[in-house]
């Protein structure tokens, strides 16, 4: 007998299962099912892994600095068999932890893969996770998909000889030369990982800078950091083709100058994780290879089918698809209500030297605003025995009338914690006299977000 249920949520990523979990403590019979791995890309193949590696990269510079401080250090040698053994156990730990918290909250569980057979009818077959699965189907009265993303390769010649993210955590060895395609997010952060660790690090991009999106100050500080990290940036430069010769690699880039390495790490993007879906058999309507569903409703073209997280290819983070995950469950089945300012999500890059930023951008506030900025670059405490060369850069975006603080952006030591905080400060709409009367906590970093006095420049709105 087919089974029916209120909700079935497809993909058990971060989204999923946090709207899996609500939807059944407020007392609906839920079903989700996952066809590669508990707990989805952050836990398995990003956020999770990804910042335990930047731990191991961590860990040199600071065994690096440590006889500048007293340490008698004697030389020593990464093991990376051993980080990608200790970082498999751990993330099979979660997965474990994953599945413990839906069964717990009364969910029942499908692993395989999901898609649809009309509008109410999901079919579960076989997958990566359960290859000899039996087809099964359910009926549904509410189904989410929360399926996720992948990596996108380009398309160019010699394409299938690089790797992608999802292959880089689980390399047999770590190569001595890599070359990286793309400076966003994944392509920044795996940059300083392989640096870190003792690898040489060609970093291809066609902007003028890193981080395409982000404030264009901190873009610039960041490019100047690129090669005190031992990266040899490519600004400007497009790949062409990728040659196998023997076991290197010849990257070829536009102009005629080519890399040699014994890794091509394509960071070139990720895409909406559709293609098992059958979206057609229920009438689900997509746009540009994303379905076109807000935040803070997830509503699709089709009356009971919802979109969640990076499919819908909005905000593409994990805090932000577990949001929309539970209000999209408390409103289907609880108490409506709970609200998140997603246009203040605050946004991490955990490079060598970490960035992180909420709020606007100033390219962005100049468009509807006045502007005063407030900006402050010094060498941090904890660089000033060891000499390493790098200084921190803080950035405020006031609004110059209401004097609203907009946006903060930092890229230095501990800028991801210290911006979180600061997320508070910009939500709640603080304004520059309300972080001028905080007084600082001293010796830190985080005290130059409230001691930053001097206009650095007014830039006033921009015509049109």
């Amino acid at each position: 007998m087919m089974q029916d249920f209120d909700l079935f949520v497809i993909g058990a990523g971060s989204g999923g299962v946090r709207c899996a979990r609500i939807a059944a403590q407020n007392g609906a019979r839920v079903a989700i099912a996952e066809r590669r791995h508990w707990g989805g890309t952050c836990v398995n193949l990003g956020c999770v892994p990804k910042k335990l590696m930047v731990y191991a990269a961590d860990y040199g510079r600071e065994i690096a600095d440590a006889p500048s401080y007293g340490w008698d250090v004697a030389p020593v040698a990464h093991d990376w068999s051993k980080l990608i053994s200790a970082k498999d156990r751990e993330i099979e730990r979660l997965n474990r932890i994953y599945v413990s918290m839906l069964e717990k909250a009364g969910v029942t569980l499908f692993t395989g893969d999901a898609s649809f057979v009309d509008a109410h009818t999901i079919e579960i077959g076989s997958s990566e996770l359960a290859p000899d699965a039996s087809v099964q189907r359910v009926r549904a009265k509410n189904i989410v998909i929360a399926t996720g993303s992948t990596p996108t390769r380009l398309n160019i010649p010699g394409a299938e000889h690089a790797i992608v993210s999802d292959d880089a955590f689980h390399l047999a060895d770590r190569p001595e030369r890599v070359a990286v395609i793309g400076s966003g997010y994944i392509g920044l952060e795996f940059a300083g990982i392989f640096a870190g660790l003792g690898s040489k690090v060609d970093l291809v991009f066609r902007q003028s800078h890193p981080l395409r999106g982000f404030d264009n100050e901190l873009r610039a500080h960041l490019s100047e950091l690129l090669p005190l990290n031992g990266i040899k940036a490519h600004p400007g430069r497009s790949p062409e083709r990728i040659e196998k010769v023997g076991e290197i690699f010849r990257l070829h880039l536009e102009g005629g100058e080519v890399i040699e390495t014994d890794c091509v790490f394509m960071a070139t993007g990720r895409h909406p994780n559709l293609a098992p879906l059958k979206l057609d058999n229920a009438g689900v309507a997509t746009w540009d290879g994303r379905i076109p569903a807000k935040p803070d409703d997830a509503t699709t073209n089709v009356p009971g089918i919802y979109a969640i997280g990076d499919v819908t290819d909005t905000y593409n983070l994990t805090p932000t698809a577990i949001a929309e995950g539970h209000i999209l469950a408390e409103r289907l089945f609880g108490e409506p209500g709970r609200e998140w300012s997603f246009a203040t999500t605050p946004k991490a890059v955990f490079f060598s030297q970490p960035l992180a930023t909420v709020g606007l951008s100033e390219e962005d506030a100049v468009q509807s605003h006045d502007v005063d900025i407030y900006t402050s670059s010094f060498t941090p405490m904890r660089q000033t025995l060891s000499g390493r060369k790098g200084k921190t850069l803080m950035k405020l975006v006031v609004d110059a009338k209401s004097q609203i603080v907009l946006g903060a952006h930092m890229i230095g030591p501990d800028a991801p914690e210290i911006i979180q905080g600061l997320a508070i400060a910009i939500t709640a709409k603080l304004t520059k006299r309300d972080f001028d009367r905080t007084i600082g906590l001293h010796p830190t970093s985080a005290e130059e977000f409230v001691t930053m006095r001097s206009l650095t420049r007014h830039v006033p709105r921009k015509a049109g």
